[in-house]
C-alpha cells in the first residue's frame, strides 16, 4: 500500500435522506478513481458499499461502510451512511470517524426531513460539511429551486462553488465560480474537459460569485471590511477565506452534479482535496486521562502517542469479530499490543486491514488519520478508545438515540431460544441502537429499536447470520389488579387424613392503600389465636397469591392486609396449611371487594415542529391519552402528555408518518391506573381464554 502523508488523507463522510444516491456516487467516484474496474448498481446488488444481503435485497443502505480511493496522489476515504431514520446509529458512528462531510441532496425532491436531520448531525459533531445536489439530469430536477431552499433553511453558510450547464436529460457539466471555468463531461473520453461557459449562464456566475464573496466576507473581520469599502475580494482572499470558513463550519459549499450519469464527479474530487480538512487541519482530539480525570489533548500527527477511536464494530459469524477504527494520533503495527483504556484492558492487534466494503486489504501500519480495521480484539466493543499504555487517554463514546419501539421476538421452532439469545448477543455488539430486555411475568424476550424497519431487520439477521427463524409480535401490557372496597373474610383449610391432618384458619380484612405498590400486611392478631410461628406463612401465602389476581390473572398491587383473627389445631395446624388459608381467604377477599384491572400509563415528552401540533396532540386523545402542558423548545414544540402504554406499541412510527420524520419522544413509565371497564372486559375474557387454553 501507498505511504501517504497525513496531510494527503481525507476523511469524508457522506450523509443525506434515504435515495438521494449516496452510494452510488461513492460507487462512481471509487470507479473514477480506478479504484474498482467497472460501475456497480444499487439495483443489481453490486455496488462496494452495500454488499449485506440485506442490503441488496431491500435496494437501502442499512450500515455504515467505508471506501478508499486514491485521487492524484491523495487518499481519499469515504464514509457511506444509510439515509433511513431507523439507521441513524450507523450515521453517528461514520461521523465519529470523519474530518468533513458531505450532505447529498437530490435535485428533483429538494430539501427533505434527511437534510435537516444531516445539517443537525454535523452541527452536533462540529464537522465541517458541504452539500453535493445530485442527480441534475433526472425530470424535474431543479438547481436554483434547491439551492434556494438550502440557503432559506441553513443560512448564509451556504455558498455554491459550481452551477450546472443544461438541465434535466440535457445536464452537461458545470461552471466553477471561483475559477470562471466550464467544463463538460465526455462520454467518449468518460472524463470531464473544459470548454467555454455558455452566454446564457455568464450574469448567473456572476450573482452566484457575489453570493459567494459575500459568504466567505462574513466569516472574517478583515475581509469583510474589505468587502464593505471596495466591493470585491480578489481570487486568493475568497480561496483563503473559503478554505478557513468550511474548517470552522461557517461556510457550507454547494457542488452539484450526477453519480449515475458520472458527470462533474472529478470536479467534486478536486474540490475535496482543495477545500477540504485534512486530518492535520483538526487541530486537536480532548479526551480525558482514565487515571486522573484530567483533560488530555492529541494532535493528528505520526509523532504523537498512538491514539484510535473504534467507531464501528462488525460481527460475522464465520470471521469473527471485526472492530473499524480511526486512528487519531501516532502509529498502529502489526503484531503489538495496545492499551483498550476504556475498558482497563491489554488486547493484541493481530492483522492490520484497511476496508474497502466488505474487501479486508491487509496492511502492516497505520498511521495517524487514516481509517482501518482489526479482527478478534478479546474486550474491545464501538466506543472504546485504544491507546499506549504509557499516556492514557478516553475519547468521549457516541451518544446513541434510545430505542423507540419494542416487539417480544419468539422462535418459530421450539428447540431455538438459546440460539435467539446467542445471535441477539452478537448483533447488539454489531448495532448498539437496539436493547435486550427479558420481560419475566410475562416469559417474553423483547427487543427494543429505533424503528419497525430496524427490527425487522434484526430478525433477518438472525435468521442470515445465525440461522434461526423468529416472529416479532407486540410484547404483552403488564395489567395490574387491584382492589376498590374493604372486604373481611375468612380463609379455613381443613384436611383430614389417616394420621396427621392439615388445619389453618385465618380471618384477613382486605382493603386498598396508595403508598406502596407492595403489600401491606398487619398483624394484629391477640390472645394467641393465631400462634406467632404461622404468622409469616400467612404473609408469604398472601404473597404468593397475589402473584396472579381474580380477574385475569395478573399480579395484585395496592394491597392492604390485616390478620385480626383465627384459629389453629395443637395437632394439625402446620406452615402449610397457613399459607393455603391465607390463598383461600386471598380469593374470597379479592371477588368481594370490587376488584378492577389497572393498566401502565407512560409519561410522554413528545418533540414537533408547530404545524403538527394539531394532528399530534388529535391523535394522543385518539389513543386515550391527555395532554399535560406545551412548551417552546429549540424552536419546536415539546408537548408532555400520558397515554396508555396498550395505545403506543407503534407510537414511533406513526409520530413519523404524522410529522414526516419531524417529531421524536422520550417516554417512561408513570404509574398504574384503572382501565374504563368496557376495555377490561375485553382484557378479562381474552387472558380467561388463554389460561384455560393452558390448562
Amino acid at each position: 500500500m501507498k505511504d501517504y502523508k497525513i496531510e494527503n488523507i481525507r476523511n469524508v463522510g457522506v450523509i443525506g435522506h434515504g435515495g438521494t444516491g449516496k452510494t452510488t456516487l461513492v460507487e462512481a467516484i471509487l470507479f473514477d478513481c480506478k479504484a474498482i474496474d467497472r460501475m456497480g448498481r444499487v439495483e443489481d446488488g453490486t455496488t462496494v458499499c452495500d454488499y449485506d444481503i440485506e442490503e441488496k435485497k431491500r435496494q437501502i443502505s442499512i450500515s455504515t461502510a467505508v471506501a478508499p480511493c486514491d485521487w492524484n496522489g491523495y487518499k481519499i476515504n469515504f464514509v457511506d451512511t444509510p439515509g433511513y431514520f431507523d439507521f441513524v446509529g450507523e450515521v453517528l458512528e461514520g461521523l465519529k470517524a470523519v474530518d468533513s462531510a458531505i450532505i447529498i441532496v437530490c435535485a428533483a425532491s429538494g430539501l427533505q426531513v434527511g437534510t435537516e436531520k444531516a445539517w443537525q448531525y454535523v452541527n452536533k459533531c462540529k464537522i465541517p460539511r458541504a452539500f453535493f445536489i445530485n442527480k441534475m439530469d433526472r425530470e424535474n430536477a431543479d438547481f436554483d429551486k434547491t439551492f434556494k431552499q438550502l440557503k432559506e433553511k441553513f443560512g448564509l453558510s451556504v455558498a455554491a462553488l459550481e452551477i450546472p450547464i443544461g438541465k434535466e436529460s440535457n445536464f452537461k457539466g458545470v461552471v466553477k465560480i471561483l475559477e470562471r471555468k466550464a467544463l463538460v463531461y465526455d462520454s467518449k473520453l468518460k472524463s470531464m474537459i473544459e470548454t467555454q461557459i455558455p452566454k446564457e449562464l455568464e450574469d448567473m456566475v456572476d450573482t452566484y460569485r457575489n453570493i459567494l464573496m459575500e459568504s466567505v466576507a462574513e466569516t472574517d473581520e478583515e475581509l469583510l471590511d474589505k468587502y464593505l469599502n471596495e466591493g470585491f475580494l480578489s481570487d486568493e482572499e475568497i480561496l483563503k477565506g473559503l478554505r478557513k470558513g468550511i474548517l470552522n463550519c461557517d461556510i457550507a459549499p454547494v457542488f452539484c452534479g450526477s453519480a449515475i450519469s458520472n458527470v462533474a464527479l472529478t470536479t467534486l474530487l478536486d474540490c475535496i482535496v482543495n477545500y477540504f480538512p485534512s486530518p492535520l487541519d483538526r487541530v486537536e482530539f480532548k479526551g480525558k486521562n482514565p487515571k486522573t480525570q484530567n483533560e488530555e489533548i492529541r494532535k493528528s500527527r505520526e509523532d504523537e502517542k498512538f491514539s484510535a477511536f473504534v467507531f464501528k464494530t462488525i460481527v460475522d459469524p464465520f470471521v469473527g469479530k471485526l472492530s473499524m477504527f480511526r486512528v487519531i494520533s501516532g502509529t498502529i503495527t502489526q503484531d503489538s499490543s495496545v492499551y483498550n483504556s476504556t475498558q482497563d484492558k491489554i488486547e493484541k492487534i493481530g492483522q492490520l486491514y484497511i476496508l474497502k466494503g466488505k474487501n479486508q486489504i491487509p496492511v502492516s501500519k497505520l498511521k495517524a488519520g487514516d481509517i482501518g480495521a482489526v479482527a478478534k480484539l478479546q474486550y474491545t466493543v464501538t466506543g472504546d478508545t485504544l491507546c499506549d499504555a504509557s499516556s492514557p487517554i478516553i475519547y468521549d463514546k457516541i451518544d446513541f438515540p434510545e430505542p423507540q419501539i419494542s416487539m417480544a421476538i419468539k422462535p418459530k421452532a421450539k428447540n431455538d431460544e438459546d440460539k435467539i439469545s446467542t445471535g441477539l448477543h452478537k448483533l447488539l455488539e454489531e448495532d448498539p441502537t437496539f436493547k435486550i430486555t427479558r420481560d419475566v411475568e410475562n416469559s417474553e424476550l423483547i427487543i427494543s429499536g429505533v424503528g419497525e424497519l430496524h427490527l425487522e431487520i434484526i430478525a433477518s439477521k438472525l435468521k442470515n447470520k445465525f440461522g434461526v427463524e423468529v416472529v416479532l409480535d407486540l410484547p404483552k401490557v403488564p395489567y395490574r389488579e387491584t382492589i376498590r372496597k374493604t372486604a373481611d373474610v375468612q380463609g379455613k383449610y381443613k384436611k383430614q387424613t389417616g394420621g396427621h391432618g392439615q388445619y389453618g384458619d385465618v380471618v384477613i380484612k382486605f382493603e386498598p392503600q396508595h403508598e406502596t405498590d407492595d403489600l401491606i400486611f398487619v398483624d394484629q392478631i391477640v390472645g394467641g389465636v393465631v400462634p406467632k410461628q404461622y404468622i409469616p406463612a400467612v404473609e408469604k401465602g398472601l404473597r404468593e397469591a397475589m402473584k396472579k389476581g381474580v380477574l385475569a390473572g395478573y399480579p395484585v398491587i395496592n394491597l392492604k392486609a390485616t390478620l385480626h383473627y383465627g384459629s389453629y389445631h395443637p395437632v394439625d395446624s402446620s406452615e402449610m396449611a397457613f399459607k393455603t388459608a391465607a390463598s383461600l381467604a386471598f380469593k374470597k377477599g379479592m371477588k368481594e371487594a370490587d376488584p378492577v384491572l389497572l393498566e401502565p400509563i407512560m409519561h410522554f415528552e413528545i418533540m414537533v415542529p408547530n404545524e403538527y401540533m394539531g394532528d399530534v396532540i388529535g391523535d394522543i386523545n385518539k389513543r386515550r391519552g391527555r395532554v399535560l402542558g406545551m412548551e417552546q423548545k429549540d424552536g419546536m414544540q415539546m408537548i408532555m402528555a400520558e397515554m396508555p402504554m396498550a395505545e403506543t406499541f407503534k407510537y414511533a412510527t406513526d409520530l413519523r408518518s404524522m410529522t414526516q420524520a419531524r417529531g421524536s419522544f422520550t417516554m417512561k413509565f408513570a404509574r398504574y391506573e384503572e382501565v374504563p371497564p368496557h376495555i377490561a372486559q375485553k382484557i378479562i375474557e381474552k387472558a380467561q381464554k388463554e389460561n384455560k387454553e393452558e390448562i
